[in-house]
C-alpha cells in the first residue's frame, strides 16, 4: 500500500476495554488504521468527558482531519452525533455518519428536524445494509451502503453432517430481542424431540434473563437450557461447534453481526422477519424467516431442517458464501473508495 498520507477523524464508541466484545466500530478503525492516519474519539468511559473529548477533538483536529467520521445510533448516542454534526457545520467541516441499528428510521420519524440537519448535512451517510439505505434514501438522504466488517479467517466453518434439535441464541437480554421466544420455541419443540436443548448467551440489559430465568422454571426447562452469560467472541465461537441451528428472535433489528458470525461459522439462521433481516437472509436460499413473535412457525422450521425437508447444509454453504464478502479487507477497499484513498 501507499503512505498513510489522508487523515481522518473517527468519533464514536472508542473504548480501550479488553473485557469487552470489539463493536463493528472498532474492527473497521482497525483496518482503516492500515490505509489512513486515524485519530479515534473517544476513549473516555464517562459521557461527559467523552462529549467534551468530542468536542475539543473537532474543534481542534477537524479541519485537517475531514470528512470527520461519526457513528450515529437511536438512542442516547444519537444526540452525540447531532451536536459533533452541529460543530462541523458551523465550522464548515465535512462529515459522514456511520449508521447503526434498526431502530434508527424511528428515531428519523421521532426526531425530524435533528434528523434533517443531522443526515441532511452529511456529505454522505454509510449504511451497514439494504434496509437502513432504503429507509434514508426514502427520506430524502444521501446513502452509501458498505456492510459491517467482519475477519471472515477468524471464523472455523463447520460443516454438519445432519441437524439436532440443538438451539443457540447469541444476544443481549433484553425486551427488544425476545429471548422468551427461544424458551417458548424449545418448550414447544421438546414435545416432538425430548432431547433438544437450548443454549443461551449474552448478558442482562435490561432484567430480560432473570425473567427468563423464571419462565425456564415454571416450564420446567432447567435441566434443556444453559446460560453461559456473557462470553467472548472467541468463547462463543467455540461453542458454537456443539449446536447446529441458530436462533435470532428479536422484534426489532438491522443485520445483527451475532447472526452474520453464525453465517459464517456454518450454523443455518432461523430468524424472526424484522427491520434489516430480509436483506442479510435470502428466504429459503440461505437461512429462514418467520414473522415476529411467531413461536409455531419457528418450531416448523426447526422441525423441517430436523427432518431434511429443508436443506440444512445448502442454507449453511450459502450463507457462508455471502458473508465472505463482508470480509475486513473488502469492506475497508469500499471505504476506502468513499474517503478517496489510494491503496
Amino acid at each position: 500500500m501507499k503512505s498513510k498520507t489522508r487523515p481522518v477523524l473517527y468519533i464514536g464508541n472508542h473504548l480501550d476495554d479488553d473485557k469487552l466484545n470489539p463493536t463493528t466500530g472498532k474492527l473497521l478503525a482497525q483496518g482503516l488504521k492500515d490505509v489512513v492516519q486515524l485519530r479515534l474519539v473517544s476513549r473516555y468511559r464517562n459521557w461527559v468527558i467523552r462529549l467534551m473529548d468530542m468536542f475539543i477533538s473537532v474543534l481542534r483536529y477537524g479541519w485537517k482531519e475531514q470528512p470527520v467520521v461519526i457513528d450515529v445510533y437511536s438512542t442516547l448516542n444519537f444526540y452525540y452525533a447531532v451536536l459533533i454534526s452541529a460543530i462541523c457545520r458551523f465550522i464548515g467541516m465535512n462529515y459522514m455518519c456511520v449508521l447503526h441499528g434498526g431502530a434508527l428510521p424511528g428515531r428519523l420519524d421521532a426526531s425530524r428536524w435533528l434528523s434533517n440537519l443531522t443526515f441532511g448535512g452529511a456529505k454522505v451517510n454509510i449504511a451497514p445494509s439494504d434496509y437502513l439505505g432504503k429507509e434514508f434514501s426514502a427520506r430524502g438522504y444521501k446513502v452509501r451502503i458498505v456492510p459491517n466488517a467482519i475477519q471472515i479467517a477468524r471464523y472455523p466453518f463447520k460443516q454438519r453432517i445432519y441437524y439436532a434439535p440443538r438451539l443457540l441464541w447469541v444476544r443481549a437480554f433484553a425486551e427488544i430481542y425476545d429471548p422468551a421466544m427461544a424458551i417458548q420455541v424449545l418448550e414447544r419443540l421438546m414435545k416432538t424431540y425430548p432431547a433438544s436443548t437450548l443454549c443461551m448467551v449474552g448478558p442482562d440489559k435490561d432484567g430480560s434473563q432473570e425473567k427468563c430465568r423464571d419462565l425456564v422454571r415454571s416450564v420446567n426447562l432447567t435441566g434443556s437450557l444453559l446460560f453461559t452469560g456473557k462470553l467472548s467472541k472467541e468463547d462463543w465461537w467455540e461453542l458454537s461447534g456443539q449446536y447446529d441451528i441458530f436462533l435470532n428472535t428479536s422484534t426489532i433489528d438491522n443485520t445483527p453481526v451475532s447472526v452474520i458470525e453464525a453465517m459464517a461459522l456454518g450454523l443455518p439462521v432461523v430468524s424472526t422477519d424484522v427491520g434489516g433481516m430480509r436483506y442479510l437472509i435470502e428466504q429459503g436460499s440461505d437461512g429462514i424467516l418467520v414473522e415476529s413473535g411467531d413461536v409455531d412457525a419457528m418450531v416448523l422450521a426447526i422441525c423441517d431442517l430436523v427432518e431434511g425437508r429443508i436443506n440444512g447444509a445448502s442454507l449453511a454453504l450459502k450463507a457462508r458464501a455471502k458473508v465472505e464478502k463482508m470480509d475486513l479487507a473488502v469492506v475497508v477497499s469500499e471505504w476506502c473508495k468513499i474517503l478517496e484513498v489510494d491503496t
